[in-house]
């Protein structure tokens, strides 16, 4: 575990490099009164919901935990459910393709008890269904908002559907199709020999063991096809929760041209450009896709304020939310241990 910390405090410094870098040039090129002027005239009220979204957001997630996991025959309570939600939101936005979210939640799950095999299919069954809800809203949803993008940010689009597509194509072929998914592990073994990678027994190893929780998943999906659905309407609405946010926002700087659904739709492409894209949290390519798309419907000298408060809300009030819950867990966890 010593190992993975000093990945991850390398991963937190990366992640605050990238934000002190994406802020500064973003600060040198921009009218930092013009920016103030807007927040100071912003609606509170409209903040706050946007706020309480990005809440429900993680919460549904943690409900969907704690749902699975009760069908598995492990209670949790709900404040556990959500803190383990925190805790994968957390350590996605510090490490690359938000990959080290899982192992980390898995991690914690196992630390107050919790079969090992129990959290990954869990959180299986919620990796499924996010990328089936990103990629079915995005692709509703660009139909709608194709002439707000520019030839870039379709190109980068389309590269982020395809990323999603392939991650939820391999993640489906490993889940359902027990041969399938060996070929797959012995193609990469074949490549892992021939570049004389020297750990080749320990990555066999660990995917041999990954593949067996494939098909434990796949036996859970196949015997409880409702339940499934049922997480997927969750992840609907939850991901319709946090796509909401962009709308209050857009209420709260005063404007009011368009409904709803054109800012949800908007927003939906925006993070499916982005959540392919291999950096920590998205940091620098969000905010530029945010932009990109968002200044053909909002006057420029409020686009600026509107990115900041955006992804400040729905990313770091929730990283900074997020990292105290982290932070606490490990030290009341630490007490406990020290207790005992």
């Amino acid at each position: 575990m010593k190992k993975d910390n000093n990945h991850n405090i390398r991963n937190f410094i990366i992640f605050l490099i990238l934000i002190i870098i994406t802020f500064t040039i973003f600060f040198k090129s921009r009218n930092v009164e013009e920016i103030i002027v807007v927040f100071k005239q912003t609606n509170g009220l409209y903040i706050g919901i946007a706020s309480i979204c990005m809440l429900i957001y993680l919460c549904l997630e943690g409900a969907n935990i704690k749902r699975t996991l009760r069908k598995l025959g492990t209670k949790i309570s709900p404040l556990n459910a959500i803190k383990y939600s925190f805790i994968g939101f957390f350590f996605s936005g510090i490490t690359p393709a938000a990959s080290g979210g899982q192992p980390m939640q898995i991690y914690f799950m196992h630390r107050d008890g919790i079969d090992i095999a129990q959290s990954t299919i869990t959180l299986l069954i919620n990796l499924m269904s996010m990328q089936i809800t990103t990629i079915t809203i995005a692709l509703i949803s660009v139909c709608f908002s194709f002439r707000q993008m520019d030839v870039g940010l379709r190109v980068f689009f389309i590269i982020g559907i395809l990323l999603n597509s392939s991650a939820l194509t391999l993640l489906l072929l490993g889940i359902f199709n027990e041969k399938i998914a060996k070929k797959l592990i012995d193609l990469l073994i074949k490549i892992l020999k021939k570049i004389k990678y020297k750990k080749i027994d320990a990555v066999q190893k660990k995917l041999e063991e990954g593949t067996i929780n494939y098909q434990n998943c796949s036996q859970y999906v196949k015997n409880n096809k409702k339940m499934f659905l049922k997480t997927i309407a969750i992840t609907m609405f939850q991901f319709l929760t946090y796509y909401s946010i962009t709308f209050w926002i857009y209420k709260a700087i005063g404007l009011n041209e368009y409904s709803i659904m054109k800012l949800i739709s908007m927003q939906s492409v925006a993070f499916a450009t982005t959540s392919g894209i291999p950096s920590p949290g998205a940091v620098g390519v969000s905010e530029a896709a945010y932009i990109g798309i968002f200044k053909t419907i909002i006057p420029e000298n409020m686009v600026d304020s509107a990115m900041l408060l955006s992804r400040g809300i729905n990313f770091y009030f929730a990283m900074l939310i997020s990292g105290i819950v982290v932070l606490m867990s490990s030290i009341l966890f630490k007490r406990k241990k020290q207790k005992n």
